[in-house]
């Protein structure tokens, strides 16, 4: 999700948003991917091959811990990465923080209840995009929102009817990713 949301704001909003040079923006975004995708990734495989997690599919909410926690860490580090280079935006600081928050905030609920990770990460993607078109209404993301409500209704409506989810817990992690993607009010 954060690849995706990062390409948006990369390519998609206008240039008077960004100050980030157009020709090394490819660049950038391969490092989201490797730091919020792939790496990620790689951690629950090997946790799935060293017995810390029994299936890939992470449909046990015991199972998630791990993964969830290890996935907070590598967001929390690209986070850092933007905090500490002066040279980026302070928009996609705020946007890896709000992510990483995300992230964390469905690690926590995990302890104790099973939430859609699915429903927090569009969720997320969703009040980050309403608030970016809030900020900059020339941007025409409107209809990307659009575009991903519908994503949204589809993945949901797999998730509840693969019976992985109940509507609660889709309807929470929904209105979780809402309220933190949607928190970047507070710092702009």
């Amino acid at each position: 999700m954060p690849t995706y949301l990062f390409y948006l704001v990369l390519y998609w909003l206008p240039e008077s948003a960004l100050t980030f040079p157009l020709d090394k923006r490819w660049i950038l975004l391969t490092f989201i991917f490797f730091g919020t995708f792939l790496v990620p990734g790689i951690g629950t495989y090997a946790m799935f091959r060293y017995g810390l997690v029994n299936s890939l599919e992470l449909g046990d909410r015991v199972q998630r811990r791990f993964p969830l926690l290890f996935t907070s860490f590598c967001y929390a580090t690209v986070t850092y990465f933007f905090q500490r280079n002066l040279g980026f935006s302070e928009l996609f600081y705020y946007l890896m923080l709000l992510i990483t928050l995300s992230v964390f905030a469905t690690y926590l609920v995990s302890l104790f209840w099973k939430i859609s990770a699915h429903g927090v990460g569009l969720g997320g993607l969703l009040g980050l995009l309403a608030l970016l078109n809030h900020l900059l209404p020339e941007s025409g993301l409107l209809y990307l929102i659009i575009l991903f409500v519908l994503v949204a209704g589809a993945v949901l409506s797999a998730r509840l009817a693969l019976n992985e989810h109940t509507p609660a817990q889709v309807y929470a992690g929904l209105f979780t990713g809402l309220v933190i993607g949607g928190s970047l009010m507070l710092f702009v």
